[in-house]
C-alpha cells in the first residue's frame, strides 16, 4: 500500500523558511512526476512546483524564485524549500506523486503552513 507522508509545517514569520519533506513507502513501481499543491479553506487546490524524472522542475508564478522543489530518487522523496514566506503562503501543503505506469496520483495527508507575525 502506497503512503505519502508530509512533515516539516509549522508556524513561521513573514520572511522566514522552512522546508517540507514527503516520503513515500510502499512504492513498488516506478515514480514519474512528484509534486507540491496547496490549498486554503474555499479554494481550489493548486500546484504549486512539480519535478519530473529528469530534475526538470516547474513552478508556479507566485513562488518562483523564493520556493526551490527536489527530489532524492533513492529514497523516494520529495522536498519543497520555502524561503522569503509570505502570509499569502499560507495553506495545507500536499504531497502528490504520479506513477509512470499505468499512469496514477496519489496524495499525502496535508501539512498545515501558516505564515504569520
Amino acid at each position: 500500500q502506497v503512503r505519502l507522508v508530509e512533515s516539516g509545517g509549522g508556524l513561521v514569520q513573514p520572511g522566514g523558511s522552512l522546508r517540507l519533506s514527503c516520503a513515500a513507502s510502499g512504492i513498488t513501481f516506478s515514480i514519474n512526476v512528484m509534486a507540491w499543491y496547496r490549498q486554503v479553506p474555499g479554494k481550489r487546490r493548486e500546484l504549486v512546483a512539480s519535478i519530473t524524472t529528469l530534475d526538470s522542475p516547474n513552478y508556479a508564478d507566485s513562488v518562483k524564485g523564493r520556493f526551490t522543489i527536489s527530489r532524492d530518487n533513492a529514497k523516494n522523496t520529495v522536498y519543497l524549500q520555502m524561503n522569503s514566506l509570505e502570509p499569502e503562503d499560507t495553506a495545507v501543503y500536499y504531497c502528490y506523486v504520479v506513477r509512470l505506469a499505468p499512469p496514477y496520483g496519489y496524495w499525502g495527508q496535508g501539512t498545515q503552513v501558516t505564515v504569520s507575525s
